[in-house]
């Protein structure tokens, strides 16, 4: 447990390093950070902090940079919640506002915007399979044998495949086919959609199997595709940042996004908090040891529409990207 003195102190060289990207000596924080402490009581103080491995010295520089047990300790009790300045809010509020069709639209703006605010990069992934309740089933008939399935979500998705058959179909058919289902299967969830349903649907129609089959088979096929597909915005900004100028840490960093699994797994991690962060590789995955990723359940109308998450280095400005994620989350809450 830190005292209060240690604690201003530690805060005062996170803030410096995030805005500078300099290790920070006790002299360039006495005065900066309105410090009522001489330079001899910092770098005392300094020295306790890297002890406790708050701190530490790199191998190029007499300053000092946050450890990851740092920027946890700043994270956790130190940080500023309301860094969002008035022309942020703006344009957060000019964006939000676009009308959108779709709910995924949403999201991509939603992340978008995110990225766009915060200069760092953006991903996304809509709401899981098996997160989603089934409002209505849709069966349209294309032609003798060809149906149009409509599934709309209860989070406003909308998922549309043709399904196709190897003996003709009739109107009347249809009719019972949306009468079932919807009986069946609304207000369930989408994972609901399997093949047990087969046999009670073929114990309520006396219809072939070559025709169930298709409708189960094609209905399973859409609710699991793009179940893991990931937006991403602004991965070209990340590389303006002074980490980035080294080979390997951008290396790592496209590895990091082409590695689509590493991102999910954070991405989809239970949520003990609206806002959750993740410091270099405290996940346990070498492959995050440069990088801090937040992220945060995309709502609308409190329904839940995925998680959107920042990825920047473990400089992040941690303050700016809370902020404006529990700025852009109370919008959303309020359309």
């Amino acid at each position: 447990m830190l005292n209060p003195r240690k604690r201003k102190i530690l805060q005062a060289i996170v803030d410096e390093y995030i805005n500078t990207a300099e290790p920070v000596s006790s002299g360039s924080i006495v005065q900066k950070y309105g410090l009522d402490f001489s330079s001899a009581t910092i770098r005392n103080e300094m020295a306790d902090l890297e002890k406790s491995g708050y701190i530490e010295k790199t191998h190029t520089s007499s300053g000092r940079i946050p450890s990851a047990l740092g920027y946890r300790l700043y994270v956790n009790e130190l940080i500023k919640d309301d860094n969002i300045s008035l022309e942020e809010i703006k344009y957060i509020q000019s964006k939000l506002s676009t009308k959108v069709n779709e709910i995924e639209d949403l999201t991509k703006i939603t992340s978008q915007t995110l990225s766009e605010v915060t200069h760092y990069t953006s991903v996304a992934v809509g709401p899981r399979a098996e997160e989603q309740k089934i409002q209505e089933i849709k069966f349209v008939l294309l032609g003798t044998r060809m149906l149009m399935a409509v599934i709309l979500t209860d989070t406003g998705m909308v998922k549309e495949t043709i399904i196709k058959f190897d003996e003709d179909i009739i109107e009347e058919q249809v009719e019972t086919l949306n009468y079932i289902f919807n009986n069946k299967l609304k207000g369930k969830l989408l994972e609901e959609i399997n093949q047990p349903l087969k046999q009670y649907i073929l114990s309520q129609m006396d219809y072939s199997v070559k025709v169930i089959k298709p409708v189960l088979e094609q209905l399973n096929k859409v609710v699991n595709e793009n179940n893991d597909k990931i937006y991403l915005d602004g991965a070209n900004r990340i590389f303006d940042l002074p980490e980035f100028k080294s080979l390997d840490v951008a290396k790592r960093f496209i590895n990091l996004i082409d590695t689509k699994e590493i991102v999910l797994d954070l991405l989809n991690t239970g949520f003990a908090n609206d806002i959750n962060v993740y410091i270099g590789d405290e996940s346990k995955n070498k492959e995050l040891q440069d990088f801090s990723i937040v992220t945060f359940r995309h709502k609308y109308k409190n329904k839940d529409l995925g998680t959107i998450g920042i990825i920047g280095p473990k400089r992040m400005d941690y303050s700016k990207v809370i902020s404006v994620m529990k700025y852009i989350s109370k919008k959303l809450n309020e359309k």
